[in-house]
Formats: structure tokens, C-alpha cells, sequence
């Protein structure tokens, strides 16, 4: 089992905000690493964006343990929606070999709100 842990549960941040994040698991079988990776990514039309801004390497972890990182946030791109493409930031935590992996999404704005983005087109146009 792989977990991520945010303070006080919260998933949305400002910018540049200081957290704590705990990367936790408990394995059956011995891995040869695990990575915390903070990344965001677009989805919705068009071309699929991702960028991996840091990775936590762990080499030869214990089958049960946790770790705590202090991670000071970005300061861009902000999370937006829109109806075409939306922009997402997320933590994830990756077994290799194996690919195990558990994603919790969170949202980094100035005042910590997803930005939403008016719709630019009517269907009527």
C-alpha cells in the first residue's frame, strides 16, 4: 500500500506555501526504490502537457515506513479549468520496479482556488 499524507487533509495551497508532505507504505515484496513526484499535467483537448518540477528519490526502502518532506509549493503555473483544457498539479509516489503507484491531485493558486476559466465560446457561434 503506498499513500500520500497532506497537512490537515487540505488539497488546496497558495503559491510558494511551505507543507509538509509524508510518503508512506507498506510493501509485500522488497522494491528497489520509490519516488515522490510533484507534477502537474493538462488534460481535456489538444496536446497533453507534463512537467515532474521535483522527485524524492528513496533507494532500497524498508517494506514499511514513512518519510516526511518539507516542500515549499511553486509559484506557477497556477490550476485552472477551462472548458477545453484544464491544468492539474498532484503529488505521486512510484514503486520500481513495478510501477505501483498512488496520485493525490491538489490545487496551487494565489488564494489557493481552482482558477476558472468563462467560457470564451457559445455553441450557438
Amino acid at each position: 500500500m503506498l499513500e500520500i499524507l497532506l497537512p490537515d487533509d487540505r488539497t488546496a495551497f497558495e503559491v510558494g506555501e511551505m507543507i509538509d508532505v509524508t510518503a508512506s507504505w507498506s510493501l509485500d515484496t522488497p522494491v528497489e526504490s520509490l519516488e515522490l513526484r510533484l507534477l502537474w499535467n493538462t488534460i481535456g483537448k489538444g496536446d497533453r502537457n507534463l512537467s515532474v518540477e521535483k522527485t524524492w528519490k528513496y533507494d532500497q526502502p524498508l517494506n514499511n515506513d514513512k518519510i516526511t518532506e518539507s516542500i515549499q509549493l511553486p509559484s506557477a503555473p497556477y490550476s485552472f479549468s477551462g472548458k477545453l483544457v484544464s491544468l492539474v498539479w498532484a503529488f505521486e509516489l512510484i514503486s520500481f520496479p513495478g510501477g505501483d503507484s498512488v496520485r493525490q491531485e491538489i490545487v496551487i493558486s494565489p488564494d489557493a482556488q481552482e482558477i476558472l476559466l468563462p467560457n470564451q465560446h457559445s455553441d450557438t457561434e
